[in-house]
């Protein structure tokens, strides 16, 4: 009865019912695009299998995406409180400029980046493919630099995407990723016979240049623009450096664990790298689908809670969010730990991906599912330290991670081979929903005895 009485209460307000219908949207519309983006692993596991090529191309594709994560991911964290709060206050031309100083910095961190990781590659991918042979190292390198083009345009379409996400755009932005699929799925086919695997960094390139273009469009059509220009050191970017800073930090951290993994599972036998990324792939659909639309609609709502102070306002949303989370995610995950072996034989187990294949990949997709509930419990925490403006707790829950992950896998890797390394994985991120649930919790309380400022 009480349970009922709480989702009554939680439908009968207008503002949930708006934060649950932009979730809604932005998992219906990551639904399409996860659809197509199954589709073309389908195809690219028929066409290059866990073949040398394959391999040395998932890791050049790492870094790139690394660095859009890292840099322009992290803007986007530490931009969009404070873009909300200034546009609310002092109206659009406040906040373009805003924008347009934030833009300019991703863009020349973004540049920067790719062009020291250029310089550096020769030295970096011994380290991250270090059981790569001679021949196999140079093409992983190669194929990076072709792939380097993609830093930048990735960037300029995220952060579009997360101000169109602040403007109360959900669901076109939601499905332009989907071009990038499209493009691979149609043109790594064509284009194999004539290229191999660099048949990937064409459609790669291409794909992700219209995705650019198209959020762009879109971000104008909303009453921004994408430009770069920079309007000075003023009270709203001080407090986006202050905030962008350890979130930064946080994702060289996460980014390192990352890197941990593809290098130690670079040590095991050969097809190690693409079993891991492999299985990764109907995991990482649940969390987009799940987290990612939670996260992408609470955003805007927590950030306006935390400017009106409205704690307990801010409490019990992200109490009745993380209820209907662990609620549709925990069945969500005991079938896909079940249901591993047959999703994988029915998916992959096609062309010159083998009965072998899928029995290696089947144990590292169990092992990759447990974290599903808490990460995507954790998001909601998240998004509430996002908003009260605590950034240095994430960079300080990064470390944490990163000790935990490379213990982890040194042990579980030595029992599990490739699973040991999805469960390490798996691990970690309970850890993370703790260290999260606590301290927004805790934040919270706080600032419901004692009426602090936010």
């Amino acid at each position: 009865m009480e349970l009922a009485a709480r989702w009554e209460r939680f439908w009968g307000d207008a503002v949930n019912r708006q934060v649950a219908r932009a979730a809604v949207s932005v998992a219906a519309a990551g639904v399409l695009v996860k659809l197509i983006a199954t589709v073309k692993e389908f195809t690219v596991a028929g066409l290059y299998g866990r073949s040398d090529a394959m391999d040395a191309f998932l890791a050049a594709a790492l870094l790139p995406a690394l660095l859009v994560n890292l840099i322009s991911e992290s803007m986007n964290q530490a931009l969009i409180p404070t873009f909300i709060r200034v546009r609310e206050q002092e109206g659009n031309r406040s906040a373009q400029q805003l924008l347009s100083s934030a833009m300019l910095v991703v863009c020349v961190l973004l540049s920067v980046a790719a062009l020291i990781l250029a310089l550096a590659a020769p030295a970096v991918f011994p380290l991250i493919a270090s059981s790569f042979s001679p021949e196999k190292m140079t093409l992983a390198r190669h194929l990076f630099y072709a792939l380097l083009p993609t830093v930048l345009l990735a960037g300029i379409a995220s952060n579009c995407t997360s101000v169109l996400n602040a403007t109360g755009r959900f669901a076109l932005p939601a499905l332009a990723p989907a071009i990038i699929p499209l493009i691979i799925l149609v043109g790594a086919p064509a284009l194999a016979v004539y290229f191999g695997i660099w048949a990937m960094v064409i459609a790669t390139l291409a794909g992700t240049l219209f995705y650019a273009m198209l959020t762009s469009s879109m971000l104008t059509a909303r009453g921004f623009c994408f430009s770069l220009r920079w309007h000075g050191f003023n009270e709203p970017t001080r407090e986006v450096a202050r905030q962008y800073c350890p979130v930064l930090l946080s994702g060289v951290v996460a980014s390192s664990g990352l890197l941990v993994d593809q290098s130690m599972a670079a040590m095991l036998p050969a097809g190690s790298v693409s079993a891991l990324v492999y299985a990764n792939r109907f995991v990482s659909v649940l969390v987009a689908l799940l987290a990612g639309a939670v996260a992408t609609a609470v955003t805007p709502h927590f950030s306006e809670l935390v400017a009106r102070r409205d704690w307990l306002g801010c409490r019990r949303s992200a109490n009745n969010w993380i209820g209907i989370m662990a609620a549709v995610s925990i069945p969500l995950t005991v079938a896909l730990v079940l249901g591993a072996e047959p999703l994988i034989r029915l998916t992959f187990q096609h062309g010159v991906f083998t009965a072998e294949d899928t029995s290696v990949v089947t144990p590292v997709l169990a092992m990759y599912a447990l974290q599903i509930p808490f990460f995507v419990c954790s998001r909601v925490y998240y998004r509430v330290i996002i908003a009260l403006r605590r950034t240095d707790l994430i960079f300080y829950c990064g470390l944490i991670n990163l000790g935990l992950d490379i213990a982890l896998n040194i042990v579980l890797m030595h029992w599990f081979g490739i699973a040991g390394i999805a469960l390490a994985t798996s691990l970690w991120t309970v850890a993370t929903f703790l260290f999260l649930a606590y301290w927004s919790r805790k934040l919270l309380h706080q600032h419901i005895q004692h009426g602090g400022t936010a």
